[in-house]
């Protein structure tokens, strides 16, 4: 008989969030924007996982929102003056939930199959727009001149230039996504949603309204993919399309696929394992002249990961924190 593991679990995810925390006081610039890149990825994958791990929704154009909300901060902010966060953030997040309220509208009605490739073939769509007309500059993508401001008329405690402020922020708001969407998953709304990706069928005959409740899941979670590309941009200063290509769209699955699904911090564990291993086996004082070839190295460790612990890296961290229950005492 195994006892729960929640608890060490959930031990070893408070452990993780403080050492993020202290990270600034030992990182190097080059290792903080590098975990920041991290985090941000992390938030995209929480919110791939919510359709995903929790509604069973595979969608292959989940890079769309990503791209939109960061060509959006682009797009509107002012050439040489710095674009207020308070103005220009919850613009592009209302606009990607729109965005994702049109194309889910027509997407949802579609199933299995035919719903990864509508995702995907929207997904191309606003690829195509912003690479092949004047509106998102080509390939050349647009650059920022100023990163955002926070600042209220003349306080400005962050600065988003500042690799320290900005990490902080990224860690804030990704501990803030975790916790509203279990949150979300707790409530109601999320025990429905699990109950769909269970058996759909049974959830319609019990009466429940299918359709809305999936439609509210695949806004929810192209807003807080719109929310990671912002961070992003803001991060890089820079935009192009090929944030919005399908590839894009499949290292975020991968992600998912190597932390865990159905787990949101199998999702920022993916993040991790991703980013780094990506980082190790593309170092070339190791790896030689096979460091350019690093794809097919980590499509390896991606496919013997999913052979060995099917849950993903998160499968790993419950086994280890499982431990046998005494016994129940006969006499």
């Amino acid at each position: 008989m195994i006892q729960s593991s929640a608890g060490i679990t959930r031990v070893l995810l408070i452990a993780g969030a403080v050492c993020l925390a202290l990270f600034p006081l030992a990182g190097s610039a080059f290792y903080l924007g590098l975990v920041t890149k991290i985090m941000i990825m992390a938030i995209f994958a929480m919110s791939l996982d919510l359709i995903l791990g929790y509604a069973g929704l595979v969608s292959l154009g989940h890079s769309a929102y990503f791209g939109f909300a960061a060509y959006m901060l682009a797009l509107t902010a002012p050439k040489y003056q710095a674009a207020s966060v308070w103005v220009s953030l919850p613009l592009s997040l209302l606009a990607t939930g729109v965005l994702a309220l049109l194309i889910g509208a027509l997407v949802l009605r579609t199933s299995g199959i035919y719903f990864i490739m509508v995702t995907l073939a929207f997904a191309q769509m606003l690829y195509y727009l912003f690479h092949d007309t004047k509106l998102g500059r080509g390939s050349d993508g647009i650059y920022l001149h100023e990163r955002p401001s926070l600042a209220v008329g003349d306080f400005n405690p962050i600065s988003l230039s500042d690799h320290n402020h900005l990490y902080y922020l990224v860690l804030a708001l990704m501990l803030a996504v975790y916790l509203l969407l279990r949150t979300v998953l707790a409530s109601p709304f999320g025990r429905v949603l699990v109950a769909i990706k269970a058996n759909e069928a049974r959830v319609r005959a019990l009466g429940f309204q299918v359709f809305a409740y999936k439609l509210g899941a695949f806004v929810l979670a192209g807003m807080l993919a719109g929310l990671a590309g912002y961070l992003s941009t803001c991060q890089f200063g820079f935009v192009n399309p090929e944030i919005l290509s399908w590839q894009y769209s499949g290292v975020v699955l991968m992600t998912l696929l190597l932390g865990g699904m159905g787990r949101l911090y199998g999702a920022v564990i993916g993040a991790f394992a991703y980013v780094l291993v990506q980082e190790l086996f593309s170092y070339e004082a190791l790896f030689g002249v096979y460091a350019k070839h690093w794809q097919l190295s980590m499509g390896c460790f991606i496919v013997l990961v999913v052979l060995l612990l099917p849950g993903g890296l998160a499968e790993l961290l419950e086994r280890l924190g499982a431990k046998p229950a005494a016994e129940p005492d006969d006499g």
